[in-house]
């Protein structure tokens, strides 16, 4: 950490699993900032599927950690967890929460940032964010985020991230004594009084957008981890019927549903901006076959975006979500997608009892 940093002591806490090729370049790029490193490796339950059978990574992430420990540690910040050191006897962690929660009680940092493997910071911005915290000394940070699909060249938005607000991504909480995170989804923390920081002094995404500071998360990049992905959070929420990975992000059926949030309406759109560093060396690290990582060819991508109804069309709906972000006309969007629910809950157990006797 540099040294006129030393008042700001910032844990990152990551969690992780079948986090290549992205790991030593995450590690990489938040090792200056950092007071603490804490890793949480392992896969859920909901995840067992794709987990070796100890519960780790299958592609090599756990041993990419204790090399990244080994090599590039030298003063001792990264700590390495895992399910069996919180005493889960079958390698698997129950879920996501209690992941968090194991970097969260380690925490010795005054700040804790919640950081994923695939997500990244521009170096000149971490910097501000530091003078962010020594200067106003927020309780809690959520930023605004960039999602890059099949390439560092295009990007994914919709209605599920303009219009529902999953682009504002909670990460940064002030720690304490006595402070305790609550739950993964949405990141939760609170102070010894049992307040939640949201209700304290919180820097909001809109905030950090007008200071030009971003997320950039690569979590649609590579076939293996959208697959990956995909397939924890059909075996979490029961999803059962959808191709979206095949149908659409390999084969791109459906262009105007191309967020995994296959159910929202959502596109794609050439990516302008400058990359953090290490996503730049890591794509370098790739070209040059310092390791291989399937990639997903693009032309399909060139294709899509050079037609004119296609650049038409989300100009369109970009307005169409941001116009449904703000009130009167969210709250009835709220009460209709709420309704939408409870029928799909009460025709789930239709069909599943129809199922269940034909089956």
């Amino acid at each position: 950490m540099h040294e006129h940093d030393r008042d700001i002591r910032i844990t990152f806490g990551m969690i992780v699993f079948n986090g290549e090729p992205f790991v030593k370049y995450n590690l990489s790029s938040v090792y200056p900032f950092a007071h603490q490193i804490i890793v949480v490796e392992g896969a859920c339950r909901s995840s067992s599927s794709v987990a070796g059978p100890d519960g780790h990574s299958t592609d090599g992430t756990l041993e990419s950690l204790y090399r990244f420990k080994h090599e590039q540690d030298p003063d001792n910040k990264v700590e390495i967890v895992t399910a069996a050191d919180e005493g889960y006897a079958d390698g698997l962690w129950p879920e996501k929460d209690e992941m968090s929660t194991a970097y969260a009680k380690r925490t010795t940092g005054n700040y804790l940032w919640q950081i994923d493997s695939d997500e990244f910071y521009h170096e000149e911005q971490l910097v501000r964010v530091i003078d962010i915290l020594r200067t106003k000394r927020p309780d809690m940070i959520s930023f605004p985020m960039i999602t890059f699909w099949g390439s560092p060249d295009y990007i994914v938005d919709g209605f599920f991230l303009i219009r529902d607000k999953h682009d504002q991504i909670p990460r940064l909480f002030a720690w304490g004594a006595g402070y305790s995170y609550k739950t993964h989804r949405p990141a939760t923390v609170i102070d010894e009084q049992g307040t939640d920081l949201r209700k304290k002094y919180w820097l909001q995404a809109s905030d950090l957008k007008r200071m030009q500071i971003y997320m950039y998360h690569y979590s649609l990049l590579f076939p293996h981890q959208v697959f990956s992905k995909v397939q924890y959070y059909k075996n979490l929420f029961g999803e059962r019927f959808d191709t979206w990975e095949e149908s659409v992000y390999l084969r791109l059926a459906k262009p105007f549903r191309a967020h995994n949030t296959y159910r929202h309406i959502g596109w794609l759109e050439r990516f302008t901006g400058e990359h953090p560093a290490a996503i730049h060396k890591m794509m370098k690290d790739i070209h040059n076959e310092a390791f291989k990582v399937e990639q997903r060819p693009c032309a399909d991508v060139e294709k899509l975006l050079a037609k004119r109804y296609y650049k038409i069309a989300t100009v369109l709906l970009r307005m169409c979500a941001h116009i449904m972000a703000v009130q009167p006309f969210h709250f009835f969007y709220r009460a209709y997608a709420a309704m939408d629910r409870t029928l799909n809950r009460l025709f789930g157990v239709i069909r599943d009892h129809i199922l269940g006797i034909l089956c």
